[in-house]
């Protein structure tokens, strides 16, 4: 269990209160991380709090302001800021029930593992938790989180749960501004098949152990190289296939399908329907070939007993 939680407080439904503690569910990859560097000197940049007219300032001056008017600020004290009294702060009352699959993914921001925080608590904890899983729903609440409230679902996670950070219904793009010039017509059915004859050969469980940040990897590679080489300056000229243009999906079709057609004369173990149909066509041909010479023979020895 991490030494300090992310928030402390209390879930609320209806008459029971379940003080409960949450921690992040997520943390940060593997990332490159790049400085500023004044080239001349090597040395890397640094930047100051400046004030206009006045030159570098002290951080201990520093207040936060909002602008009420062009050029008018009213200053706050961060104690005033945390002094705001909001009953979310400490209490996730839980208002709504809801089918998960009813909120869109785009709506979905940042996962928390949420657990009991104390023994006294667990009793309460699991019912709830047990009570949401067989109901099969998510509840719903608003919770005040680093410096705003959020709405937030809360559902089953193996013996905890977990709560997520939503987004209010102005902070997500309407999909019709985007996909309006999308055409409204129905795909070629042959072409549909191989599609989906394509998505169950790649078909699999997820595991995320197998997916990594090839974009890192590569930029670990650069440096490496560059520091080999002294500073030399390092360019890949590999083709990216940025010059592809919309002309071309036809095309991708068209080799989609014979990559299939290929995969199935190459895996026929893989594929028994395909191989039944071959065998039942091969004899078909054979067969007009048998009768032919069977009568001639037969028919000679006959015509020389009665001569």
């Amino acid at each position: 269990m991490p030494a300090r939680a992310y928030w402390q407080g209390q879930i609320r439904l209806a008459l029971v209160s379940i003080p409960v503690e949450i921690y992040s569910a997520t943390k940060s990859g593997a990332q490159i991380s790049f400085k500023q560097i004044h080239e001349p000197t090597g040395q890397p940049i640094h930047y100051e709090k400046v004030v206009t007219g006045v030159g570098p300032i002290d951080v201990n001056e520093i207040r936060k302001g909002y602008e009420v008017a062009k050029g008018e600020y009213v200053l706050l004290e961060q104690e005033e800021i945390d002094a705001v009294k909001l009953e979310s702060k400490k209490t996730l009352e839980l208002t709504q029930f809801v089918d998960a699959s009813e909120i869109d993914v785009l709506y979905y921001e940042k996962p928390y593992f949420v657990v009991p925080a104390d023994d006294l608590a667990e009793e309460a904890f699991i019912v709830l938790r047990e009570a949401l899983r067989r109901a099969k729903k998510v509840g719903l609440g608003q919770l005040a989180l680093r410096g705003r409230e959020y709405v937030v679902s809360l559902k089953p996670c193996g013996r905890g749960m977990v709560l997520e950070t939503l987004r209010y219904a102005d902070e997500v793009n309407k999909a019709q501004s985007y996909f309006r010039e999308i055409p409204d017509a129905q795909p070629d059915p042959e072409l549909l098949d191989l599609a989906g004859a394509l998505i169950d050969r790649k078909t699999g469980a997820f595991d995320p152990q197998e997916f990594h940040d090839r974009y890192v990897d590569a930029l670990r590679d650069l440096v490496e190289r560059k520091r080999a080489a002294h500073g030399q300056k390092i360019i890949e000229d590999k083709d990216s296939g940025a010059a592809r243009s919309g002309s071309n999906v036809v095309d991708l079709m068209a080799a989609l399908k014979k990559s299939m057609e290929g995969r199935g004369a190459a895996n026929d173990d893989a594929a028994p329907a395909p191989a039944k149909k071959a065998s039942t066509r091969k004899p078909a041909a054979k067969k007009p070939a048998e009768p032919a010479p069977a009568p001639a023979p037969a028919k000679k020895p006959a015509a020389r007993k009665r001569a």
